[in-house]
């Protein structure tokens, strides 16, 4: 008498197989949007936390001297008042970078004359950036002492360079009502490339 075994193995169809990749890829997508996500967040805050710990550094040299002539990105650097992380790779004795990579800039206002204030400037921002720290509100920091933020997408302002001091060419974009509207940060910011904006903090 012969006896009949029944095949029991049991084992994953082609469909289940592709909707298993199909969840994975879901969730692969998923962790790398809020990656990016996190990841600029972090860019951002990171940059705010620098813009702040410059003008500290800056007031607590020129401390004794309301008069900020001469301030420049080699003094500061010379001063010692630059983190070391913020310094080009390729020219650290003269070059101040930011977190997107574009060139920091430091300077004396001099306004009517007098180097009664100074600038902060950073360039090659992203669009999200540029209006995230337009938009900040700087105003409510102890003693901040901003007077202006100037705002700008890089193809709309003449002459504007890696390298160049920017101040001047963007006094079109002076926006002393602060803290800035999301609206007027978002117009100005208009730059949709990954490098295309600056944002200029004047300090008294």
């Amino acid at each position: 008498m012969t006896t009949l075994y029944k095949n029991e193995q049991s084992g994953r169809s082609m469909v289940e197989m592709l909707g298993v990749l199909a969840i994975i890829g879901v969730l692969s997508i998923g962790g790398i949007s809020g990656y990016s996500k996190a990841m600029a967040k972090f860019r951002v805050n990171k940059t705010m936390d620098q813009i702040s710990m410059l003008v500290m550094n800056i007031r607590t040299l020129y401390s004794g001297n309301i008069d900020y002539t001469g301030l420049g990105d080699t003094v500061a650097i010379n001063m010692g008042i630059i983190p070391k992380d913020m310094l080009s790779k390729s020219n650290p004795s003269s070059v101040i970078i930011n977190a997107y990579q574009g060139v920091v800039q430091l300077s004396d206002a001099n306004t009517g004359g007098y180097g009664r204030s100074f600038t902060v400037t950073y360039t090659g921002l992203t669009r999200e950036a540029c209006v995230a720290m337009a938009t900040a509100d700087w105003v409510s920091q102890a003693g901040s002492g901003l007077y202006a933020i100037r705002i700008g997408a890089q193809e709309d302002v003449a002459g504007l360079e890696a390298k160049q001091k920017p101040a001047t060419d963007l006094t079109e974009y002076l926006i002393d009502d602060l803290p800035v509207a999301l609206s007027v940060a978002a117009d100005n910011c208009s730059n949709a490339a990954d490098s295309g904006n600056t944002v200029q903090w004047e300090y008294y």
